[in-house]
């Protein structure tokens, strides 16, 4: 039975993790039926509008000339459709415009919309984690402001951490705020990397930036959160500009912008000195959208693989007959739904929390870092077989896979590396509450009747006594092993989401389920192995 990834989101949103009762709880009850509307008119707009465009877009690139950045020429209109449609405030709060459905519909449109085009979906994304920050940390007046417009997508949003000398290690980062007498601050500095820092899509931006006050104590203690508008309310330019667009392995369709803060006005956002704090709840945000973006370039790949391989004829017979042809495409299948399931399985916590569950915040916090890193480093695995199913053919950009292996590079990069993740999972997550959440949630995968489950979330518990006794003894050590143990966590859990969705529908799901079980999860013992071996040298 073949399902696409509309039908998988809608089966994982309804069967699996039971958004209609979670909807019903928060006070706004969504039947099955309505979230298969949704999620078909999500799929309707990404198919039809972005991706028919996606690969002449990447051909066009994002291009830089006198200070000004144009995108593809495409995508302003698509833009104008994106906004005419509503879909930027699918998720948003009503009080701002917004239509107030639960997180978990805005996860499965940004896997649909990444699938169609990673490059054009970035700018929604992005917009989406400033609107969350923002919602929780802009006085009423800047969010009366700023939301309304954000939130319809009549601007976006960018998020401005990266600095030349300051990667992941913010606390070095030397933007200064100068106070002004207005109450509001001059922004002078140099920040890189600035997904759609710069476009053609808008006539305005709202920028996030990090700073620091003329007193600020040094480090990550003395980081302050600003916001600057492209376009001041008097209608003239703030004094801020992009000085150049980079030249990137993939994504070329999206602007990644040197942005110059030239003394741009801009006002405090949240208390002195704790920027990072506010800016987290973006981060954040980011991190389940980067690890969705992973699940959809394997949505994607798989796409063009299964497409591929029923046509082309080798042998007497279309690949896709050919028994290694076959194993690889159901291994990115399986893979795929697995990541999938797992990414609906972080969102709806989210919702959880809305409704009133106390306990689904530390859930979503243990899952987040999985979820980025794992899906991530699938969505570039899963890419990588769909070039090889394709043969030579997939080294040709014409086909479009080679594309989707240069776009899904990023993903294990974007918001914290994956061993930034894996030592978060470690440390913030795992190791801080001595592993209580996380045996909570393997006691919960233990409950499966399928005995290789049972016996991997059994090693999995093992290890993660393990690791934490070696974070505890050496922190060095045992974050040497972070990787190892997240990638275990995030087998186990890929096959936990799997078995059940094939206990749901054995017809459609228990062979993918039973494929990843047999072939999959093993790696999960290995990666145990490895934890067992590096902490024994």
């Amino acid at each position: 039975m073949t399902t696409t990834a509309a039908t998988d989101l809608i089966f994982g949103l309804t069967r699996v993790v039971g958004l209609p009762a979670v909807s019903e709880k928060a006070g706004a009850p969504l039947s099955a039926e309505d979230i298969a509307q949704i999620v078909t008119e999500a799929d309707r707009f990404c198919t039809e509008v972005l991706q028919p465009n996606a690969l002449a877009a990447d051909r066009a690139g994002a291009v830089y000339a006198n200070g000004v950045v144009t995108t593809p020429p495409t995508y302003p209109a698509a833009y104008a459709k994106w906004v005419e449609g509503g879909w930027q405030s699918l998720s948003a709060p009503a009080e701002y415009g917004g239509q107030g459905l639960p997180h978990s519909l805005w996860t499965a449109m940004t896997e649909l919309g990444m699938a169609a085009d990673t490059s054009f979906m970035l700018g929604p994304m992005l917009t989406a984690g400033a609107i969350d920050c923002l919602v929780h940390y802009a006085t009423p007046d800047q969010a009366a402001r700023w939301l309304p417009r954000m939130v319809s997508g009549e601007w976006t949003g960018a998020m401005c951490l990266t600095e030349p000398n300051a990667g992941s290690d913010l606390g070095v980062l030397r933007t200064r705020a100068e106070p002004l007498a207005n109450g509001k601050y001059a922004l002078h500095g140099q920040k890189i990397f600035i997904t759609w820092g710069e476009h053609d899509c808008t006539d305005n931006i709202v920028y996030l930036v990090l700073a620091r006050l003329p007193d600020a104590p040094p480090g990550s203690r003395g980081i302050s959160l600003f916001v600057a508008t492209k376009v001041k309310e008097d209608g003239s330019r703030n004094d801020l500009r992009c000085g150049g667009i980079e030249h990137k392995l993939g994504i070329h369709g999206s602007p990644t912008c040197v942005m110059l803060f030239e003394g741009a006005e801009a006002e405090m956002v949240g208390e002195p000195n704790r920027g990072l704090n506010a800016m987290f709840a973006m981060m954040n945000n980011a991190r389940l959208g980067v690890g969705t973006e992973g699940v959809a370039h394997g949505a994607a790949a798989l796409r063009l693989a299964e497409a591929y391989a029923a046509q082309r004829v080798q042998s007497g017979r279309v690949i896709a007959e050919h028994p290694d042809v076959a194993r690889m495409l159901m291994e990115m299948r399986a893979v795929t739904l697995a990541s999938r399931l797992l990414a609906l399985e972080t969102a709806i916590c989210v919702d959880r929390h809305a409704a009133g569950d106390t306990g689904a915040q530390a859930r979503q916090a243990l899952l987040t870092p999985i979820l980025k890193a794992w899906c991530t480093d699938r969505g570039v695995e899963t890419a990588s077989t769909g070039v090889q199913v394709h043969g030579g053919m997939g080294f040709i950009e014409e086909t479009g896979a080679a594309r989707i292996l240069r776009d899904a590079r990023i993903a294990p990069i974007y918001e914290g590396t994956n061993g930034i993740q894996a030592i978060d999972l470690l440390v913030r997550k795992v190791a801080k509450d001595g592993g209580a959440e996380m045996r909570t949630l393997i006691e919960e995968v233990k409950r499966t009747p399928d005995a290789r489950l049972r016996a991997a979330a059994d090693a999995l518990a093992a290890a993660t006594a393990t690791v934490i006794a070696a974070q505890a003894r050496d922190a060095d050590a045992g974050q040497s092993v972070a990787v190892a143990y997240l990638e275990a966590a995030g087998w186990v859990l890929g096959g936990w989401m799997l078995a059940r969705a094939a206990a749901e529908d054995p017809a459609a799901y228990g062979p993918p389920a039973e494929f990843y079980l047999r072939r999959l999860l093993p790696r999960a013992a290995g990666r145990i192995a490895e934890i067992e071996g590096a902490l024994a040298a």
